[in-house]
Formats: structure tokens, sequence, C-alpha cells
């Protein structure tokens, strides 16, 4: 399947790959960052993979692939229950799939119903703990199939009887128009006895309610409501409801490069990303997720702020090892699978911003006081009056050597200047005259350091020709105003520059290009898109970000999502899949056109 071929099923605190041939390839049970025990995705169904779907798709009947797509599939209404539909011959059936908000142990449900006719199905089901490496042994216990392996175990039960042979579970069976036949895939820790017993059809009401009871607090009711109400609900789905933590994405290692190295584990909260969709969560009427998060981030980052990371597991941890896992070829042969992120120990001076902002604005936005909170801030500011001049690795983790990038010194702005109009407009107390010309030399530095007057723009680093993306930034995060000449013109070479098919590349990318530090290319990156849009519209270029917003909404696949980024080249969505530093951008880039 292409990445866009998936769509995202999850229980916020895991989430599944399911694909349009009806197989789920890719699932991390419990959490988000735990090894995959369906990990196709990165290799083949030998490593991992459930396909439920009509049985004259065609195929080898081996570990390869069958190709039956459907005809139509859908979130239901303002859910995250998926519903795939397949016309045939002799008739028509629904595969819904779904995982229930969690109560004890996670569940994944399946639900074949026929609409019309007969039709034969099939169903192939092949558990592999530890990223597809561990095939486990499987028995029959009290009506289940129990699958167990090290410390997990998968417990299967269905109506429908599964034979094993060959290191998987198929059945053949018929629907006929009103059957309903379920399967229920639950996952325990191997110690434990058999989970409790859910029923999958009180659970897909309940589910359904959640999500409609959650999505009726969205406050946006703008002109392009449907795919704002599709990013949040995809937003809330990537949060780990138990501690409030955010994931960049729920997959690792689907390639920036087909078939290159730019691979990577996404499934960890970055501050940066985590902060910007609590902006777009509390901008939408969700304040309850700032709250968590809010509690997260305390808890995360406590002790010296100097020693604050970039990202964390869900729950705050931080050593975060990077490691390839040599047994999968990675998707369409992009090696190595990465499990665990090297950058995670990288100085990025930007997220200091991005959390001081996003505390600000939920404040702002009625999120009561906490002198926690407040007291961390000044401590973090205590570091940045002095941390600011550094060079760093800036927000795309470059893995050259550091550099002044221009980026990282506007969000330190950005962190002055917050807590200034927290001392001045939310009566909190602080240095605010210390603050306030730490915002002014950084200013002053970033306006003299990072402007090449002679080509009328601001540039990636201090002393560079290069452009970057995050430029963009400037004029949305109020560094400067959209009237300042230097933003249009800074807007303008970005565009002559960056652009390429109309979207916007993050940086300059040439094998001789030092700052990278990899090898190869990548797409165009879907964030900086919205940015240039949101951007065009603050300088008066409504028509055309208007044009460019539509275009980029057309990207999204049929079912409303987002990757990382989208490739020219080959008219393919690329990167992790969905990705929150995606579906953030076009819910403010939608405020910002509905004004």
């Amino acid at each position: 399947m292409r990445i866009e071929d998936y769509a995202l099923i999850g229980d916020m605190q895991s989430a599944a790959l399911v694909g349009r041939d009806g197989s789920i390839d890719w699932l991390c049970l419990p959490r988000f960052d735990a090894p995959a025990c369906l990990a196709a995705l990165l290799g083949d169904a030998s490593n991992g993979s459930w396909r439920l779907a009509p049985a004259d798709g065609g195929g080898d009947g081996g570990a390869g692939r069958r190709t039956a797509l459907a005809t139509r599939r859908a979130y239901r209404d303002e859910t995250l229950i998926l519903e795939t539909v397949w016309e045939t011959p002799t008739g028509s059936v629904r595969v819904t799939d779904f995982m229930p908000p969690r109560q004890s142990n996670p569940d994944l449900v399946r639900i074949v119903e026929g609409l019309s006719g007969t039709v034969e199905m099939s169903t192939e089901i092949r558990i592999r703990f530890d990223y597809g490496r561990i095939v486990p042994w499987v028995r029959r216990v009290d009506g289940h199939v129990l699958a167990v392996g090290g410390p997990d175990s998968v417990w299967l039960r269905s109506p429908v009887p599964l034979k094993g042979g060959d290191y998987k579970h198929a059945a053949a069976f018929t629907v006929s128009a009103g059957d309903r036949l379920p399967f229920v895939f639950t996952w325990q820790p191997s110690h434990e006895g058999a989970p409790e017993l859910i029923d999958p059809f009180e659970q897909l009401a309940e589910t359904e309610q959640f999500w409609k009871e959650w999505v009726s607090e969205c406050t946006y009711q703008g002109r392009w409501r449907e795919a704002v109400v599709r990013s949040l609900i995809t937003l809330k789905a990537l949060t780990y409801a138990p501690t409030g933590g955010i994931v960049a994405a729920p997959t690792t290692s689907l390639p920036e490069d087909f078939g290159g190295l730019r691979n990577w584990d996404y499934r960890f909260c970055w501050l940066r990303d985590a902060a910007m969709t609590l902006d777009a969560l509390i901008g939408s009427g969700y304040l309850e997720e700032a709250r968590a998060w809010r509690e997260w981030l305390l808890r995360a980052i406590a002790g010296r702020p100097e020693d604050i990371q970039i990202m964390y597991g869900v729950a705050g941890e931080r050593r975060l090892p990077e490691l390839t896992l040599g047994w999968l070829p990675g998707y369409e042969g992009s090696a190595p699978a990465r499990i665990g992120n090297g950058a995670a120990n990288q100085l990025q001076l930007d997220v200091y911003g991005e959390v001081v902002n996003c505390l600000y604005v939920a404040r702002r936005e009625g999120l009561p006081p906490s002198n926690h909170a407040w007291s961390l801030v000044r401590r973090m500011m205590d570091f940045l009056e002095s941390g600011w001049k550094l060079p760093d690795e800036g927000l795309w983790e470059i893995r050259g050597p550091r550099r002044h990038f221009v980026h990282s010194k506007v969000m330190a702005w950005v962190a002055a200047d917050r807590c200034v109009r927290v001392v001045h407009e939310l009566r909190r107390t602080g240095p605010v005259e210390r603050w306030t010309a730490l915002r002014d030399r950084i200013h002053a530095e970033v306006c003299e350091k990072g402007f090449d007057a002679e080509r009328g723009t601001f540039t990636q680093s201090y002393g560079s020709r290069e452009l970057d993306a995050s430029l963009l930034m400037i004029p949305l995060v109020g560094f400067l105003p959209p009237e300042d000449p230097r933003v249009p013109s800074t807007i303008e070479a970005i565009e002559r520059e960056l652009v390429e098919d109309g979207l916007v590349m993050r940086y300059p990318v040439a094998e001789d290009n030092a700052v990278d530090g990899l090898p190869g290319r990548e797409g165009a990156f879907l964030a900086c898109s919205f940015w240039l849009a949101e951007a065009r519209a603050m300088v008066g270029r409504r028509k055309e970000a208007i044009e460019l917003f539509e275009r980029l909404l057309s990207l999204r696949n049929d079912v409303g999502l987002l990757a990382e980024e989208y490739d020219p080249r080959y008219g393919r969505l690329a990167g992790n899949f969905p990705q929150a530093f995606s579906h953030v951008p076009l819910i403010h880039t939608a405020q910002t056109l509905s004004v």
C-alpha cells in the first residue's frame, strides 16, 4: 500500500493503520511506542498483518499481499470509526474497524456486516511480536486463539472459526445481508490470565458516542470545518490519555526519501510539536487537553532547565536510544528501520519559545493559573538569558554542525516576549525589565545578523546565504508585523528559492550541503506550505493564500489524513503518517483564513 492508502484507528494510547485492501499492517500495543505486533508496514505480511476482505481479491495465497482494494471507505460521521465497503458481483459487505477508548486492556474490533446479497470473505492473521521478529506460541483457550511471545500475549475471539497452519490463522466464510460477525483482538501481559471480555457492538455504540461528544465541543464553524474537525480528531487520537503526552505520529521509519535512509521514529512527545498541537486544540475550544499536557510537561522536564530535552516518551521517559531493526527491510526498501530517536539529546532553542507561548495562550484562553508552571517558566528564562546565544541543531534536527539558526533565535525572542505579556496581561510577577531588555537584544541581533540586506531576506542562519521555510514564522509569531517590508520580501525570496511544483521545501538539500548532514533528498514538508499560505494571508495576498490552502487540502488522502511530506516527484505522501505537524498548521491556516 502507498502511505496514503492507510487510515488511522486508535484508542488514545495506541493506534493501528488499516489499508484499503482490508489489512492492518501496523499496530503497537499497549502504547504508541511499544514494539509492534503487526509490522508488515516496514516489511511484508510475514512480519505481522491481519487481512480481512472478500476472498476473490487474488494473490499468491502465501505471505504476499492480496490486492482487492475497497470500493469506498470513510470514517463514520465525525468519529475515528472506519467503515470500508466492497462491492462484489454477488453482493456488498462492510468492515467496521475501531479501537474503543480504553478501560482496561487494549482492544481492536473488526465487524463484518453483509449489506446485500452474499459475499465470500477471508481473513488471515499473522501475529509477530517485537516488530515482526517473534513468532508466537499459539493455542486455544476458552474459545480464544491465544498467542504468546515473551512479555506479550494476544487473545483473539470471533464466532468465525479460525484454522491454524503455516504460522498464521485463517478462515473462509460467507456473509449474507444482515449478518454481523465480530472479531475482537485484545492485548494482555503474557503473565496475566484471560482479559475481560467486551461486547463489540456495545463498544461500537459507546465509541461513536465518545467521539461525537468530543467533537461537539469544537468552536470552529468556518468554511473548512470538515478538514479542521478531521484534523482535530487526528490530534486527539495522538494524545496518550493516561499522561497527557502527545506523540508526533503513530509510526516509525516511513521514509522522507523513498529508498533512502531518512527514516525516523516519531512515536514520542516533541515539546515543539506538542505545544503547537495544544495551541491548535485550545484555539478550537479544547482546554482540558491543555491542562493534561501542562501536567505532563511539569513532570517530564522536572529538573535543571539546561537539561530540558526536545522530546520525551509518552510517560516522560528521557532515554530514547536510537536502534536499527536489521530484520525489517523497511517501507519499500527504505532502510534502516529505526526505533528510538538520537535527536532527543540535541539542543534546539526554539522549544523554549514554543512551550512558553503555549502556556501563555492556555492561560489567556482560560486555563486556571499554576504556580508550579510559572516557576518552571521562570527557571527556563534563567537559562535562556544566556543560552539563547548558543548555536544549536534547529527545529529540523540537523545531523551536521550546530549553527546560529535564525528561527531558533526568533523563538527565543518569543519566549521573552510572552513572559513580558504574562506579567502585563495576566498579572504574574517576574523580572519584566530584564525580560524586556532580553527581548530587545535578541530582536536587534536577529535583524542585524540574520538578514541579508542585499537580497532583502532573512536567511537560514547567521552569515549563510541559504533560506529556510521556518523564516515564514516571523510574522506568524509576531516577531515583525506583516507590513514591515522585510516580511513580504522574505516570503517572496522563499517562493523563488524553496518552492517546487507550488509546494515549499524546508531548505535547500544537495549532496554538498553541510547543514543537512544526510545524503539524498526529500519531498515538500507540508507544514511549510501551510505556513506560506498563512503568511500570504497576513500580507494581504488572500486569494493566493486560499488557492494554496485548498491545493494542500487536496493532498489529503480519501479519509482526510496527511503525512509529514508530499513528494511531487512521485505524486505521493511521504514520511510518518498521520503527522501532527501537518494537521496543526492546517487548523491554524483555516482559522486565519476564516477571520
